[in-house]
């Protein structure tokens, strides 16, 4: 098991991190446990959690919908009610069993809920294991627009079981394989070699690819937990990518975040290779092999129209600009302040 020392918690990854849970649920003294997953987590992981942690077996569960379109206060509402009429108090934990949506929100409730209330993630999906729960970011989408209220509240540890990950349909696993390709991207050029010779999906969920892309995160997170400098680079591929992903739920239409994402890299590279930022071979590589994993997608006259009008409420733009990460050499990345909007017209018209 890998034991990975984040800010103010500890990360645990491999078959043994439910081992972790019961030595870190021993050790603290909660008054009460509460459980948050979806239908699919209560049915596929909630019975591992609980044949293995002897100590939750009286938590309380609370069951939501799935989607990301359940990702809004009104659910949160729900989940502050239930933890009210169960009588939750300052010192009872808040488990958050679940993908990014469980994650994302569960973290806002705990944090709001009596000004803040401790707890902890257990991902279950590749994407929440490698990205949304890590690094204390939390929120819900509001109006449509991706993560709009939030706050940055780190959990007491996260505890990461890959054998969750079996369960999980080859789609769900390429959502998760977009933040793996993007943190090599922009943090480490012979991360980004290795993940070029993975093919299959039963290589890009090893421990080793997990572990290595959570430790990435993790050391940008560590310099920056409130996103003033470093932590920007986490977004590359996100302007578009969320703004992909708003316009898509508006139109009720249905897009993984990884699959926006994937989207989002190709025309963001493609903007890095325009300005210079990376060269033309960089840009065809990286095209070239996001290709070769993700489906492309139409995008229709109206998608594009509702998707540049959703970047400009984008949380990185500054003073009006638009703000991007992109790609300054493979591996590393730039701030990129005062995007030309024709020029991103331009691209995302060829795309």
């Amino acid at each position: 098991m890998a034991v990975i020392k984040s800010t103010s918690y500890n990360i645990y990854i491999g078959h043994n991190s439910l081992k972790a849970l019961n030595t870190f649920l021993k050790k603290n003294k909660y008054s009460k446990y509460f459980i948050l997953c979806d239908e699919h987590t209560f049915q596929y992981c909630l019975p591992t959690l609980l044949f293995h942690s002897p100590l939750l077996h009286e938590a309380e569960i609370i069951e939501l919908e799935s989607g990301e379109d359940k990702k809004t206060l009104e659910t949160c509402l729900q989940v502050w009610g239930a933890l009210t009429d169960s009588g939750a108090d300052k010192t009872s934990l808040l488990i958050n069993l679940g993908g990014g949506v469980i994650s994302d929100l569960g973290g806002f409730v705990a944090s709001t809920y009596k000004r803040g209330i401790p707890c902890i993630n257990i991902p279950t999906t590749l994407l929440s294991m490698v990205d949304a729960s890590v690094g204390g970011k939390t929120g819900v989408d509001f109006e449509g627009i991706k993560n709009h209220i939030g706050t940055t509240a780190e959990p007491k540890g996260i505890f990461v079981n890959p054998e969750f990950l079996e369960t999980l349909s080859e789609r769900q696993l390429k959502n998760g394989y977009a933040e793996v390709i993007k943190i090599a991207l922009i943090a480490d050029a012979e991360f980004w070699k290795t993940l070029q010779k993975l093919k299959q999906k039963n290589e890009f969920f090893s421990d080793a690819i997990i572990t290595k892309a959570i430790e990435l995160k993790n050391s940008i997170v560590k310099k920056d937990l409130h996103e003033q400098n470093i932590r920007k680079s986490l977004n590359f591929g996100h302007t578009i990518g969320h703004a992909l992903e708003s316009a898509f739920l508006e139109q009720k239409k249905d897009i993984f975040h990884g699959e926006a994402i994937a989207v989002g890299m190709l025309i963001e590279s493609e903007l890095a290779m325009v300005l210079k930022r990376i060269s033309a071979k960089d840009f065809r590589n990286i095209s070239e092999y996001v290709s070769s994993v993700y489906k492309p997608i139409t995008l229709t006259k109206k998608t594009k129209a509702l998707l540049l009008n959703y970047m400009l409420h984008d949380k990185k733009n500054e003073g009006g600009d638009l703000c991007f990460a992109l790609p300054n050499l493979v591996g590393h990345y730039e701030l990129y302040r005062g995007m030309d909007m024709e020029l991103v017209k331009r691209i995302l018209e060829k795309y």
